[in-house]
């Protein structure tokens, strides 16, 4: 019974977790002063819109380094079309690298906790930033 209950305690968590998660975006847009953030739903909101940004900046600047690609480009296998397809393939396993490291193995650390959302958020915008710089330093653009 206990472990019943358990497991109906841990679903409600993770049902409120993704209530605050899906709220977050809606109070981004909102007038919220997020070096003075003291609330969990505005904690979630000013981490959102931070990942919001590194996202945002991360996207130019991989759209940057597919432009290079030609430039920097040799003979087969290191042509144009092959690195291009190289540096897809890495930047879809580094997303779900981030994915899984954030989403996935920080939240184990929170067992459902208020702050995990925002850790959560956090944790992908530190790698979202820290493959923005891998890939400017790489492909040296200058976003």
């Amino acid at each position: 019974m206990k472990s019943r209950i358990g497991a109906i305690v841990n679903v409600a968590l993770g049902c409120m977790a993704c209530i605050v998660l899906l709220a977050a975006p809606a109070l981004a847009d909102t007038d919220i002063d997020c070096a003075n953030a003291m609330a969990t739903a505005e904690l979630n909101a000013c981490a959102d819109r931070e990942l919001q940004a590194a996202d945002k900046e991360l996207n130019a600047v991989y759209r940057s380094a597919l432009a290079a690609v030609p430039s920097l480009s040799a003979e087969k296998p290191y042509d144009a079309k092959s690195w291009e397809k190289a540096l897809r393939a890495s930047q879809r396993a580094w997303v779900g690298y981030r994915d899984a490291e954030c989403a996935g193995h920080l939240a184990m650390f929170w067992q459902g906790g208020t702050g995990a959302s925002a850790d959560i958020l956090g944790c992908k915008t530190a790698l979202t930033k820290a493959r923005t710089e891998q890939l400017k330093s790489r492909y040296q653009t200058q976003r």
